[in-house]
């Protein structure tokens, strides 16, 4: 007999969180066609997974970050070649405001990551300052764009209080949604 092992977190995948966040977007927008997501954040795990999700689904993608913060270079080139496929549109900009026009969802992440240390968390969260999502930052988006993040989330730093408690935020019901997409995963593989 074969054991299963279900990648719940690595440093390079979250598929777990992958398939909560889809669960989520159709959930709040019914479908995933002619999507955008702007994506603001660390490029670790979710970005990662974000990035080859929506490549394969066909929902554009536009990263903020810093100038020099890269994403690891074998993911981008395998989101790239999915979105060929699919005509999903993935792009890094240093342009915040670019990537928020026209954005249906803006999707925030933590800027730096646990095992860091204290000069790398400094600099990313300098870095990352005029990357803040805030709701002058929802306003670029659609008027009826949702906010998404992973969480846990460090208010004030990537996000602020107001937009974590807006009515655009879909938070708690992503966070409900790891349950659900954790629960079916592990029925799927103990049949």
């Amino acid at each position: 007999m074969e054991n299963p092992v279900i990648n719940g977190l690595t440093a390079l995948e979250h598929p777990t969180q992958g398939i909560a966040d889809l669960m989520t977007i159709k959930e709040k927008k019914g479908s995933y066609q002619g999507l955008k997501i702007c994506y603001s954040g660390n490029l670790y795990n979710v970005a990662y997974t974000t990035m080859i999700f929506c490549a394969t689904l066909g929902i554009d993608l536009s990263i903020a970050c810093p100038k020099d913060i890269e994403p690891d270079k074998d993911i981008l080139a395998e989101a790239q070649r999915r979105a060929k496929a699919t005509g999903a549109k993935i792009e890094l900009t240093q342009d915040f405001e670019e990537a928020l026009k026209d954005a249906d969802i803006v999707y925030g992440m933590s800027q730096y990551s646990m095992g860091q240390s204290d000069e790398e968390i400094a600099f990313l969260k300098e870095a990352f300052k005029p990357y803040q999502i805030t709701m002058d930052a929802m306003k670029k988006a659609k008027p009826d764009a949702i906010f998404m993040h992973c969480l846990p989330a460090h208010r004030g730093e990537e996000v602020t209080d107001e937009v974590m408690e807006c009515s655009q935020s879909v938070i708690f019901d992503e966070g409900e949604n790891r349950m659900h997409s954790i629960k079916a995963i592990l029925a799927a593989v103990a049949n």
